[in-house]
C-alpha cells in the first residue's frame, strides 16, 4: 500500500485552466517558485476516520463506464491516510440537481461535490465552502495557477468556492466518410483559414458554409440529398448538421458570448448572436431539414446513446471536449475542425469543471484533503476519464498521446484543433450566474423543448415572450 505524506509537504502542479476572469478579489497563494514545506500541515484531531461522501453528477462522471474508476479513486485516498474515508454516489445528470436540493434542505448534505461547472455551483449559491482558510493551512499553492483561472472559482463573498481542475474546449465533429461520399473538401482545421467547395471556390469557414455543405450531406433513404428535387423530408437517414442543444444558452454562445443579463445585473437582455443561433436552429429543424427536431433526436435511431453524433449518421456536430466518452460509437473515421464564425467572430463556449465542498461538511480539513487528492495525485486519471484537457501546456501533449491510444478512436486525430479552439472561449462564460437560476434554466429548457417539438412558431414572438418570462420570474 503507497503511505502519502500527512504533512503534504510539496503540492503538485495539475492544471492551468484557459478561462474568462469573473472577479478581482485575491486568494493566499505560495508566491511561483517558493515552497510549499515552510507552511503548516493540515490539522486533525485524533480519532476515528471521518466518513466522507462524494456527490456525484452536477456534471460529467455517471457514465457506467467511469464508475468504476471513480470508486477505485475513492478507495485509494481511503487507504492512503488515516483522516477519513471516501465514498462516491452516483446520481445521474438528469436528477442530480433536484436530489441535491432535497439532500441539502433535509440537512444530508454531500461532502465533496463534482466534477461540477460553473452552472452547477450557480446552481447552488450560497452553499460552497469558503476554501480560503483550508488553502492557506496547508499552503496549497494557487500560484501555479493563472490568476484568471484561479479567480473564475472566486465568487465574490463566498469567496474561493473551487480550485482549478479541468477544461473542455469545444470543436466542430465531422465525419470524413460522408464528406469523401459526398465529394467534398473536409472543414478546415485551422482557424482563420476558408473552406474550399469542388469547384475551386474559397468562402469565409462561418455559419452560412455549415448549412450550405449540410443540406448537401442531409440525405434520404433514396440517396437524395437536402437541395435535389424529390428529396423527402420525412425519411431521412443521414443528417449534415447537429449543433449542441442541451442549454439554449450554450447553443447561442456558439454564434457569440454573452449573458441574459443586462450591464444593471436585474434586466433580461437576450443577446442579438443568440437570438441569430436560435433562428439558425429552428429552421434548420423545420424548413430547412439538416437539423434533426426533437422527437427525430429522441429517437432509438438518432439518438446514439445521449449525442445524436453517436449514431453515426450525423456528418457535422458542435460540441465539448467532452464527448470523447461516447464518440467512439459513431465509427473510427471522424476528425475535429475549428468552430465556424459568426459576423466574422469565432467563439468556442468552454465548459469547466472542479470539486467544491459543502459548506455544512462535518469534516471540513478531511474534505480538503480529499479534495486536493483529486486534484493532484489523482488527477492523470480522472482527466483522462473525463476526457478533460489538462490546461497547463507542458501537461497537454502527454494527455492527448494516451487519449490519442483509446479503443475504437481513429488511428489519426487532429487534437490540436483542441488547443486552439481554448483560445477563443467565451467570456463571458454562457453559465455565469443570472438572477434566479434555476428558475432560469427550466424556462430556457421549457422553450428549448416547445422549440424541437413545434413546427410553424414565429421566433421573433417566442423569443419575445422568452424574454418576457424571464423578466417576470427576475422580478418576482
Amino acid at each position: 500500500m503507497r503511505t502519502r505524506m500527512t504533512t503534504r509537504v510539496a503540492w503538485l502542479a495539475i492544471v492551468a485552466l484557459i478561462a474568462g476572469a469573473c472577479g478581482t478579489s485575491a486568494s493566499p497563494s505560495v508566491s511561483p517558485g517558493g515552497s510549499a514545506a515552510s507552511q503548516p500541515p493540515v490539522s486533525a484531531a485524533p480519532g476515528p476516520k471521518a466518513l466522507l461522501r462524494w456527490y456525484c453528477c452536477l456534471g460529467t462522471g455517471e457514465d457506467p463506464t467511469q464508475v468504476p474508476t471513480e470508486e477505485k479513486v475513492a478507495a485509494d485516498w481511503s487507504a492512503s491516510q488515516d483522516l477519513g474515508d471516501l465514498k462516491i454516489e452516483i446520481v445521474t445528470y438528469d436528477a442530480a440537481r433536484a436530489t441535491l436540493s432535497t439532500q441539502i434542505a433535509s440537512g444530508n448534505s454531500p461532502d465533496i461535490v463534482g466534477p461540477v461547472g460553473l452552472g452547477g455551483l450557480a446552481s447552488f449559491e450560497g452553499q460552497w465552502l469558503d476554501l480560503t482558510p483550508y488553502i492557506a493551512k496547508t499552503g496549497f499553492d494557487l500560484g501555479q495557477f493563472p490568476d484568471e483561472a484561479v479567480q473564475t472559482f472566486n465568487v465574490g463573498a463566498q469567496g474561493q468556492v473551487g480550485i482549478p481542475f479541468a477544461i473542455y474546449p469545444s470543436m466542430v465533429w465531422y465525419k470524413r466518410d460522408m464528406f469523401d461520399e459526398a465529394g467534398l473538401e473536409y472543414p478546415p482545421h485551422e482557424y482563420g483559414a476558408t473552406y474550399k467547395w469542388p469547384d475551386g471556390r474559397e468562402v469565409e469557414w462561418n455559419y452560412d458554409t455549415v448549412k450550405e455543405l449540410a443540406l448537401k450531406l442531409t440525405v434520404d433513404e433514396s440517396g437524395k440529398d437536402a437541395t435535389e428535387a424529390g428529396f423527402d423530408p420525412e425519411s431521412i437517414v443521414q443528417y449534415g448538421f447537429e449543433p449542441q442543444r442541451d442549454d439554449l444558452r450554450g447553443l447561442g454562445a456558439y454564434w457569440g458570448p454573452g449573458s441574459l443579463a443586462a450591464a444593471d445585473g436585474t434586466t433580461v437582455e437576450i443577446p442579438a448572436a443568440w437570438q441569430d443561433a436560435w433562428k439558425y436552429f429552428y429552421d434548420g429543424m423545420w424548413k430547412d431539414h439538416f437539423i434533426m427536431t426533437g422527437p427525430v433526436a429522441e429517437s432509438e435511431d438518432f439518438s446514439g446513446g445521449g449525442y445524436t453524433f453517436f449514431s453515426g449518421r450525423v456528418a457535422m456536430s458542435l460540441n465539448f471536449l467532452w464527448t470523447t466518452y461516447g464518440v467512439a460509437d459513431a465509427g473510427t473515421d471522424w476528425d475535429l475542425a475549428a468552430i465556424p464564425s459568426h459576423n466574422g467572430k469565432v467563439t468556442s463556449p468552454l465548459n469547466t469543471d472542479t470539486f467544491g465542498i459543502h459548506k455544512d461538511t462535518k469534516s471540513p480539513d478531511a474534505a480538503f484533503d480529499a479534495l486536493t487528492y483529486l486534484h493532484e495525485e489523482a488527477s492523470d486519471t480522472l482527466l483522462q476519464l473525463y476526457g478533460a484537457m489538462p490546461a497547463r501546456p507542458e501537461r497537454q501533449d502527454a494527455f492527448f498521446e494516451t487519449l490519442a491510444q483509446t479503443e475504437g478512436f481513429p488511428d489519426e486525430v487532429d487534437w490540436q484543433v483542441v488547443k486552439d479552439s481554448a483560445q477563443y472561449a467565451d467570456k463571458p462564460n454562457f453559465e455565469a450566474p443570472v438572477p434566479k437560476y434555476n428558475e432560469t434554466i427550466n424556462t430556457l429548457v421549457k422553450y428549448r423543448t416547445k422549440w424541437v417539438a413545434t413546427p410553424g412558431l414565429n421566433m421573433d414572438t417566442e423569443i419575445e415572450a422568452l424574454r418576457a418570462e424571464l423578466q417576470a420570474i427576475w422580478d418576482s
